[in-house]
């Protein structure tokens, strides 16, 4: 009822205003033209305030929380003081895809090794976009297996020679392919025909396909199959790694600052000061050093769903570092040809309804950001951010990298002379890049 009765008083009001005001018997010739003039008038004076306040923001509107330089550029993530240990999921969600609009500049000297996969193409379009971060790129493309005493090569379905030439268009990028070792090493390592006819099928697939070199991956393969065990068969399998790389550098390579093709080898980490018998320990580089051009250091992969915990421990990182290198003049002056790992993946581990987890990329951390909401929080004994949520009334834990985690080891890396390796490019975040 009230409402109906203020209806009518307005509308009551509102009549005996328009009986009461003489112009509303009859408008006055040429009142509707002035009118539309000054709406015409008023509407154009508010766009061009608009426009001057849009000018104005994008000229100083970044600059007042320091993410735009003088010239309107986004500014790198140290100027725009995001490398720290206190963060929020909001500011992850808003910050990842800004980087700097110049990629040229490298704070990383050393050299840096990039995987990309054929399974995340994410990581060749960042390779191109940020190639002059890099100086090695390493395409995950070949498995070379055997069957008897036959040796094939499977993977050149994976290989894109476009792309290739595009990265290597404004810069001049190292493309060594990684080629994983699983023929049996117990009778390949023993025979040396064999031996000759895998580093044949190797070194031919370079030259046909325009590569720089390669990686090889075999030591976690020999591991598995006992042959390290046996002082013969290690020193037959660190002779094989030698005569790979002898045979690599006879060919010429334009792209390589060694001008020949380069081997760079995988090495999996010690996981304590006490060697195993499997472990890459400081004799089996000190063997190597002299003809090998790089060591990938897998320094990642620490924790797993049995025991739940941070990706790559700096403490762990640092430590493998001095139990390979040691006190070694000579070791430590060809720090240069380790490759640290970082990686640029995270796990999502489970802590309740038993053990359990998956890696996740960047994708898959922003996603469970924006759903959960979670808090950061800084993990100062394994340096490196995690945060906890619930899902299904499980408990889990999610370990994924951040700018400070990488900026520590990227700082850990410099301070030795060492290079720098990434698993993989197009597993992290955009704003990454700008610490390389």
């Amino acid at each position: 009822m009230a409402t109906r009765k203020r209806g009518r008083r307005i509308s009551g009001a509102a009549e005996i205003s328009r009986r009461n005001d003489p112009a509303g018997r009859m408008p006055r010739p040429g009142s509707g033209s002035t009118s539309s003039g000054r709406l015409r008038i008023f509407s154009l004076l508010a766009l061009i305030l608009l426009a001057l306040l849009l000018l104005y923001f994008k000229a100083y509107g970044g600059r007042k929380y320091g993410t735009v330089s003088e010239d309107g550029s986004i500014l790198s993530v140290y100027d725009r003081g995001l490398v720290k240990r206190e963060i929020t999921y909001r500011e992850v969600l808003a910050e990842n895809s800004r980087t700097s609009e110049n990629t040229s500049v490298r704070h990383f000297l050393n050299p840096v090794l990039a995987y990309v996969t054929p399974w995340n193409s994410l990581g060749y379009e960042l390779a191109e976009k940020f190639c002059f971060k890099l100086t090695h790129v390493s395409p995950v493309w070949y498995d070379l297996k055997s069957e008897r005493n036959n040796f094939f090569l499977e993977g050149r379905h994976n290989s894109d020679s476009q792309w290739i030439s595009r990265i290597k268009t404004n810069r001049n990028l190292v493309v060594l392919p990684r080629f994983v070792l699983e023929v049996l090493p117990s009778e390949m390592l023993k025979r040396k025909k064999q031996r000759d006819k895998v580093i044949d099928i190797i070194v031919s697939e370079c030259k046909e396909m325009g590569y720089d070199g390669v990686v090889l991956e075999s030591w976690s393969r020999w591991a598995m199959h006992g042959v390290l065990h046996d002082v013969d068969m290690r020193r037959r399998a660190l002779e094989f790694v030698k005569e790979l790389a002898t045979t690599l550098h006879s060919v010429n390579s334009s792209a390589s600052p060694r001008g020949h093709l380069e081997l760079v080898f995988v090495i999996p980490p010690p996981r304590s000061q006490h060697l195993k018998e499997h472990d890459f320990g400081r004799d089996d580089l000190r063997r190597l050093l002299d003809i090998v051009d790089g060591f990938s250091l897998m320094t990642y992969d620490f924790s797993g769903p049995h025991s739940p915990g941070p990706n790559a421990p700096l403490l762990w990182i640092r430590s493998t570092l001095e139990l390979l290198l040691g006190d070694d003049g000579g070791a430590r002056e060809n720090a240069y040809k380790i490759f640290v790992g970082i990686n640029f993946y995270g796990n999502d581990f489970l802590l309740t309804e038993g053990p359990g987890g998956e890696a996740i990329t960047g994708r898959d951390y922003l996603s469970l950001l924006r759903k959960h909401r979670p808090a950061l929080q800084w993990e100062a004994e394994s340096s490196e951010h995690f945060f906890l949520y619930s899902h299904d009334k499980v408990r889990r834990a999610v370990f994924y990298p951040s700018l400070l985690s990488i900026s520590l080891r990227l700082g850990e890396a410099r301070s030795r002379g060492a290079a720098l390796s990434i698993w993989e490019i197009g597993q992290g975040l955009d704003y990454f890049f700008d610490l390389l």
